[in-house]
């Protein structure tokens, strides 16, 4: 694992650049209020759990091993901010969700926790549309090309605070909006761990 400034470049940088499993990533230091923490990316290989691995697949079917994705979180000057996510080789044509976690990636995809809400909902799994939609939490969905290559991006109208997430996880389906389902994208076939 390697951390490093991730700058303005993250947003632009090609997954093919990937080597086997490593990532990039930079906490953000504590800096004066009006200019904000700095950029993040992470970049992995997907393969099984293991110590150290950003980027998980539970299900190879359908998020083959060596598969590769890579999220970048770049805040605006304005206290704004974006989450981009980018994968490849994925499998071609097909819809997928992608949703920001709570926790980091386990060896189950449960152990990435709910949804990062940024006004929480008292109820868990939280489904009601008032709490569950684009603008409280961060959904990523996307549709890969006939390549398996995808691309999303959320605008978030502000910045993390002291407290953040921890991953990205991909899941089977667009997610749903209707109330009793909303926020929810079927089974978690993938994780990445992004250190926002």
């Amino acid at each position: 694992m390697m951390a490093v400034r991730a700058g303005v470049m993250a947003m632009v940088m090609p997954v093919t650049l990937l080597g086997g499993g490593a990532m990039a990533s930079a906490r953000p230091q504590p800096e004066p209020l009006s200019r904000g923490p700095e950029p993040v990316l992470a970049l992995g290989r997907f393969a099984g759990y293991g110590p150290g691995q950003t980027a998980v697949t539970y299900d190879p079917k359908l998020v083959p091993s060596g598969a590769a994705a890579a999220v970048a979180y770049v805040p605006i000057a304005d206290g704004h901010a974006s989450v981009q996510l980018r994968a490849q080789g994925l499998l071609p044509n097909r819809r997928y969700g992608a949703h920001v976690h709570t926790n980091a990636c386990g060896s189950k995809g449960e152990d990435a926790g709910p949804h990062f809400q940024h006004v929480q909902d008292p109820k868990t799994p939280s489904t009601d549309p008032k709490f569950a939609n684009p603008r409280n939490e961060i959904w990523l969905d996307f549709t890969t090309d006939g390549q398996g290559n995808g691309f999303s991006r959320a605008a978030l109208e502000r910045r993390f605070t002291d407290r953040r997430p921890h991953s990205v996880i991909v899941h089977a389906d667009h997610t749903h909006t209707d109330p009793g389902h909303a926020g929810q994208a079927g089974a978690r076939l993938a994780c990445i761990n992004v250190d926002f």
